[in-house]
């Protein structure tokens, strides 16, 4: 079936029917292949879906997210839909898999001596719990280390289930230090420069490279324990 002759609402409809039974993002170059429409078309659908949710004040939301588009929950829903649904509720993560995540989305790509090291404890156990979840991936080996340990970083249901259209979307760690002493002592532990970031990204892969847009932009900032609240609406 082809859109090509059928009016803009159309075509609105169409995409937001597709998005709705989609399980997970989906590119406008997609939409445009199973409408057999202009992608410029599909653009200005997607626009059009995504101001129409807003202005009605929808429980719903169009969100750009890891390279395609997908439906979540309006996050002034979140309290009622967590009560209502216990899928994030039975696969929630400890405070010790939050604070590991958060260390591996700041300094991807990083070993887990390099993460038990800013978390003074040994990490093996959520780093574990993390690729298991698929938040976390073997991202290449640190060549440049004794017995070239693996790299690890976020994955692209990371980037899903926080909402993030890249890990360049991220929120400043600087917002979470409660003062200069904070970001002091944060920087000395991560102990990491902006040209120490601009060589992880030039040695790690394409995918991760994708997910590090943000990483020469967070120096001299605390790993942010406010990861979960990132994960502000369900994905449809």
């Amino acid at each position: 079936m082809t859109f090509q002759a059928s009016p803009d609402a159309d075509i609105v409809g169409a995409i937001e029917a597709l998005l709705f039974v989609s399980d997970e993002p989906v590119s406008a170059l997609t939409l445009a292949e199973m409408l057999d429409v202009e992608l410029v078309r599909v653009a200005a659908a997607l626009d059009a879906l995504q101001q129409r949710l807003a202005q009605q004040e929808s429980g719903i939301q169009l969100r750009e997210v890891a390279g395609g588009w997908r439906l979540y929950t309006h996050p002034r829903h979140h309290d009622l839909i967590e009560r209502y649904v216990l899928s994030w509720d039975t696969r929630r993560l400890s405070a010790a898999a939050l604070e590991t995540l958060a260390v591996i989305a700041y300094c991807q790509p990083a070993t887990r001596a390099q993460v038990a090291s800013i978390r003074g404890v040994n990490s093996d156990s959520p780093i574990n719990s993390l690729v298991e979840k698929g938040l976390v991936r073997e991202a290449g080996k640190d060549t440049s280390s004794p017995g070239q340990p693996t790299l690890y970083a976020t994955t692209r249901t990371f980037l899903e289930k926080f909402g993030l259209a890249s890990a360049a979307d991220l929120p400043d760690l600087e917002l979470f230090a409660p003062d200069d002493e904070t970001r002091a002592l944060i920087a000395e532990r991560l102990g990491v420069t902006r040209s120490q970031a601009d060589e992880a990204v030039a040695m790690i892969d394409d995918e991760t490279a994708l997910d590090l847009g943000f990483v020469s932009d967070f120096v001299d900032a605390p790993f942010f324990e406010a990861a979960h609240e990132q994960e502000d609406g369900h994905d449809r």
